[in-house]
């Protein structure tokens, strides 16, 4: 382990930059993971670490330790002061303990018509795309697409939403959605209103589904609305215009595992 002590120490900077500068991971192909969950969420899937880097009173969690003994020999490992590891840290709260991770290649998606699927469109929120990944991942879904505008899936506050959820499912970002679903034979569902829209509760889930989320305010693109097979929303007896894009992905996801178990 190596000991860290200065802002201008060339890892220092770049986990930093890592942290505060999208164009900085698309440029590298690395992100940061902060927190043990994160850190033991990709070893659990197979995901090799480019650096461990962890606090002075990180050192003193036997959690930590224990990450850290798991990939001895595998990885360079740093430690710094509190006060640095703050400097480097993308959240507001530092756990202690961060791992630096390539991100995946831009590999094209491969979409199954035995299975279902999420579409994220625009999503631009870090808190929603990260919750809607990790819901999805809950509810079994193994893939899930998204188009151009939405916010960078591997940022650190999308990850953090995600809660391991990107090691858990294929993440495609940039992705040409109608060239992927124009040969998709099974179910595509579309979260609109409308006069064609029909109750979630109606709707028979048991075969795969491609969900289709937009982002909140602007909703779907119109090319996206028009792949649509199926127009869906959710009843609500209640005096609210809209759910949450998030929540309303839980509903309908949970749903569809509902009917299938």
């Amino acid at each position: 382990m190596i000991a860290i002590h200065s802002r201008d120490n060339p890892l220092v900077k770049r986990i930093h930059a890592l942290s505060t500068s999208g164009r900085e991971r698309r440029k590298t192909g690395l992100t940061v993971l902060d927190g043990a969950h994160l850190v033991s969420a990709a070893l659990d899937a197979g995901w090799p670490l480019a650096q461990l880097v962890i606090s002075d009173s990180g050192l003193l969690r036997e959690e930590h330790r224990a990450l850290l003994a798991r990939c001895q020999g595998s990885c360079p490992v740093a430690s710094l002061p509190d006060a640095l590891f703050a400097h480097v840290s993308a959240v507001d709260s530092p756990s202690g303990l961060l791992a630096l991770l390539q991100t995946p290649g831009g590999n094209t998606p491969v979409v199954s018509d035995t299975t279902s699927l999420i579409v994220l469109d625009a999503v631009q929120d870090a808190g929603n795309l990260g919750t809607l990944l990790r819901t999805a991942a809950g509810a079994g879904i193994e893939l899930a697409l998204l188009t151009e505008g939405c916010a960078q899936a591997w940022s650190p506050r999308v990850l953090r939403a995600g809660m391991g959820a990107h090691f858990r499912m294929q993440v495609h970002e940039h992705v040409d959605v109608p060239a992927l679903l124009s040969a998709y034979t099974g179910q595509i569902a579309a979260t609109v209103l409308g006069a064609q829209s029909r109750s979630l509760f109606t709707l028979d889930l048991s075969g795969p589904t491609a969900w289709l989320f937009g982002a909140e305010g602007q909703g779907l693109s119109a090319q996206l609305q028009a792949m649509a097979t199926t127009q869906v929303h959710i009843p609500m007896p209640g005096q609210v215009e809209s759910l949450n894009v998030a929540a309303a992905a839980a509903i309908c996801l949970f749903e569809q595992v509902r009917q299938r178990s």
